[in-house]
Formats: structure tokens, sequence, C-alpha cells
């Protein structure tokens, strides 16, 4: 039987997924981004290496077949399914100051602030914040290797677009629902998202 959880606009999630279990992360309303992290819930000083996962990969933007590995090299996730293809690796996760920064907003925080929450029910903290996937994000390198001027443009994530992640070791996910407005990520209005965790087939 599937377990599931409906995070709302700007809402975050962590848990253990067991390994072989499956995690999906479901788009319910289409066009929006979904920031994550993972670890060996059992030894979480090991966590999600973008480098090893690209180097693996081949790519910058990881899809169905992909693994994510952490910088012990091993396989955390595999991605099983996906039905938006090609998600982000390489924008990061937005945050209070990163809003400063760049869009000139104060106040304002973002996936680094829910990630804090959600790892700090594990002991973990700003040391362990590392890199993170982008699902359902896009962000366009050219020919030329220049970013587009936004950084991110609207997700192209269709209403039910949903990616699947076979659990490779017990992991501990960790999730932010993206409440970014200040870039078109996702289209200016943040929607709820569904995890599902089932058993692997």
């Amino acid at each position: 039987m599937a377990h599931s959880i409906i995070i709302g606009p700007g809402g975050h999630w962590s848990g253990v997924v067991p390994r072989r279990e499956a995690l999906t992360i479901v788009d319910l309303k289409g066009g929006q981004g979904v920031d994550f992290l993972c670890y060996n819930a059992d030894q979480p000083e090991e966590r999600y290496h973008a480098p090893n996962t690209l180097k693996a990969a081949l790519t910058l933007k990881l899809t169905t077949g992909h693994l994510l590995y952490s910088d012990d090299a091993r396989p955390i996730f595999t991605i099983t399914e996906d039905t938006f293809g090609g998600h982000d690796t390489i924008g990061g996760c937005c945050s209070e100051v990163s809003n400063e920064m760049l869009y000139g907003v104060k106040g304002t925080t973002g996936c680094r602030e829910n990630f804090l929450r959600g790892l700090e029910s594990f002991g973990l903290g700003r040391r362990d914040i590392v890199p993170n996937i982008n699902f359902f994000c896009d962000v366009p390198v050219n020919k030329s290797r220049v970013l587009s001027d936004t950084v991110f443009v609207p997700s192209k994530a269709k209403v039910g677009a949903l990616v699947t992640l076979r659990a490779e070791m017990n992991a501990l996910a960790v999730i932010s629902n993206c409440p970014q407005v200040n870039n078109p990520c996702n289209h200016g209005n943040p929607t709820e998202i569904e995890i599902r965790i089932t058993a692997s087939i």
C-alpha cells in the first residue's frame, strides 16, 4: 500500500525511505519546482554528491535510469520512472539571502530554510546541505555554456507529472516544495505536490 502525503505550497517533508522501497513525487497542478536532497539514513555523513552523479550520467539533466550517487560513489536512489525528463542539477536552492542577492527582495525564505527545518529532525544542519536536485525545473545552458538571464525558466511540467526514485539503501530524503515567486520556475504561483512511498516493484 502507498503512504501518501500532500505538501502545500512552500512546505517541506523529510523522512526515511527504506531500501528497495520507492518514493514518488507528483506535481499535482503542473509547473511546480521541487528541491531534493538525500543521505544515507544509517550514516548521514554520506550524502548526495552532484559531481559523482553527473560524471556517471554524462549529462547535466537527470531522468529515468540515472542513479543519484553519494560522495562515497554508492547509489542512494535510482530514477525508475519520469514523465518530465531532464531535471535540473545545477541551479541549487533558493534562500532568503540569495533572494536578496539576485532579486533585491528581503525577508522571503526559500528552499534552503526548508532544508534546514527538514534536516533538524534528524540532527543535521547547515553543514549538511549540499548542491541539490531540482525536480521539474529547467536551467537551460546554451552552446556557449551561458545560462539564461533568469537562470530558471518556467517549468514545462504538466498536471500530474511525476518522478519515482527507488531507494538503493535506507535513504533519508529531504524535500522542499519550492516557494519561489521571484523567478519563473513555479510560474509565479507555487502549488501543492504529493509524495508517495510504496514497496518497489
